[in-house]
């Protein structure tokens, strides 16, 4: 067997006390590394921006911009967990170079992030977008909107109905109800003057609530009177039971209708967030989870606005989110381009008001371009109008004529005023089988504003700009998505309650701006 001889080895000359030079780790960062992208924004942002909500006094505290440009630099990393960004400024160089070999604990850049963010967080989301708009990347012409739900903080399971709050809360009051009439009837019985005229106000009126704060007067009140009386007085066991059972009940349920607001269901755990349906579904069924609709607005990919909304559609986000634009930034867009989901009417109306020009599609428009919908006879969209008379004439040739005109609120309170038509020979008609399955003559409700809308609508998406614009909003927000939550992995918000996942949401997309322009220097 052949000997290995080290003396015809040579090794490059290894000797772990050895300094070396440059001794500077900015040396070692390349000249268009995102981590230098980052520095160089925050550093170009005033000092003030961030001393102001430092009121002074006590130890002294890390500097806001080196936590910035921590924070920041970690979220394009897809590190967003404070105790690994702790860890990385205790290991990794560009870390280390940022924060100039500080190395704050997981609590403090928590603490930061969650409370300090919250006042600049906007403002350092605006100064980036003002950068963009400096340096050329975005022109704030363009704007495509679209939403996308990201999961709470929050569990699962833990979640609360509002039409089992409203059973559970109809049921109580019933109980309530019949226990006062019990206790109404012994005090005649006894023939004693205590809460009598209370009770008689709050059993009197049928349709209106109990109140907590009624009750809790009512039960006081009785409690005195009572103090004086015998141990086993039956009133005393029917006041124990709203004390102990009735109210505390009636609290929380009343507390649970104020955090609904105009939603269907919450999270125990995180009251903001609202249980909707997800893409990423876990246990494979078409589960519900807590979450929240993010709605973002981008230009060549860049982020130029977002906002978290609590309800899983997006027809009654887009106001919202440009108001929140307009008081943030005071600045709207030239143009929105978004799909079928924000299509109506108070949106239309809405854009019309501020004169955005909007290639926005409503929720018909891909099916009124099918044959099948064209040949329709059911649909009045392919009936004739006749503007002098106000009627609109059937594929029967029977004339449907104006009756009567009725204002309609939507939800958010928006009105909208609809013309009904009927005609009255839809009995004789062979086609009434295949345009109505009603017994009774054809009626149709017709909003003018909303048919004027989409007849602009039409027009702006068929034209040579629209069908470029259509074809660019495919890869435009949806391509920002598929980065955020697909390549950087962010796909559950880490704090809870809207103010903190709008801190996290400003951080990702300060992020991915910035991964943007260091994307196009290299």
């Amino acid at each position: 067997m052949e000997r290995f001889l080290l003396s015809n080895v040579t090794f490059i000359q290894y000797n772990m006390g050895q300094l070396f030079l440059p001794m500077d780790l900015e040396d070692l960062i390349p000249a268009n590394h995102v981590v230098r992208i980052v520095n160089d924004t925050v550093e170009r942002m005033d000092d003030e921006l961030f001393f102001q909500y430092y009121p002074g006094g006590g130890r002294s505290s890390f500097h806001p911009k080196m936590l910035t440009k921590v924070l920041v630099y970690a979220y394009t990393q897809r590190i967003y967990s404070s105790r690994q960004i702790a860890k990385a400024l205790r290991e990794n160089i560009h870390f280390m170079w940022l924060s100039a070999r500080q190395t704050p604990d997981f609590r403090t850049i928590n603490r930061f992030r969650s409370e300090r963010m919250k006042d600049i967080v906007e403002q350092v989301f605006a100064a980036v977008l003002e950068l963009l708009i400096d340096e050329g990347y975005v022109k704030f012409e363009h704007y495509f909107l679209d939403g996308t739900k990201i999961e709470a903080n929050a569990n699962r399971y833990t979640f609360v109905w509002k039409k089992s709050t409203d059973r559970f809360q109809s049921r109580l009051q019933a109980q309530i109800r019949e226990l006062l009439t019990e206790i109404e009837q012994a005090n005649q019985q006894e023939q004693r003057e205590y809460g009598e005229r209370d009770l008689e106000e709050l059993g009197k009126d049928q349709d209106q609530p109990i109140t907590s704060e009624q009750l809790d007067t009512l039960v006081t009140s009785l409690e005195q009177q009572l103090s004086e009386s015998p141990k086993n007085n039956p009133l005393r066991k029917a006041i124990r039971k709203i004390r102990k059972d009735y109210l505390p009940r009636c609290e929380k349920y009343e507390m649970q209708q104020a955090t609904f607001q105009d939603r269907n269901s919450f999270s125990k755990t995180d009251p903001d967030a609202t249980f909707m349906r997800m893409k990423e579904d876990h246990m494979k069924n078409g589960q519900l989870k807590p979450g929240y609709n993010v709605q973002v607005g981008t230009e060549n990919q860049f982020i130029v606005g977002f906002s978290i909304h609590q309800r899983p559609t997006d027809t009654r986000c887009l106001i919202p989110h440009f108001e929140q634009m307009w008081e943030r930034f005071g600045i709207l867009p030239q143009s929105v381009i978004a799909d079928a989901g924000y299509g109506s009417e108070e949106n239309y109306s809405w854009l019309a008001h501020e004169e955005i020009e909007a290639f926005v599609k409503f929720n018909t428009y891909y099916q009124e371009q099918t044959k099948r919908f064209q040949n329709d006879i059911s649909r009045f969209e392919n009936w004739i109008y006749d503007a002098e008379r106000d009627e609109y004439i059937c594929a029967g040739n029977q004339r449907l004529t104006f009756r009567y005109e009725r204002t309609v609120k939507t939800e958010a309170g928006y009105s909208s005023k609809k013309r009904y038509y009927q005609c009255d020979a839809c009995g004789t008609c062979p086609l009434k089988n295949q345009c109505t399955k009603s017994k009774n003559n054809r009626q149709i409700g017709v909003s003018v504003t909303l048919q004027e809308h989409k007849q602009r609508a039409r027009a702006n998406l068929t034209s040579k700009r629209g069908r470029k614009l259509s074809v660019q909003r495919m890869v435009e927000v949806e391509s920002v998505f598929g980065q955020i939550k697909g390549n950087r992995g962010f796909r559950r918000f880490l704090l809870r309650g809207i103010p903190k996942v709008t801190i996290e949401m400003g951080l990702v997309s300060v992020a991915h701006n910035l991964l943007k322009v260091a994307a196009s220097l290299a």
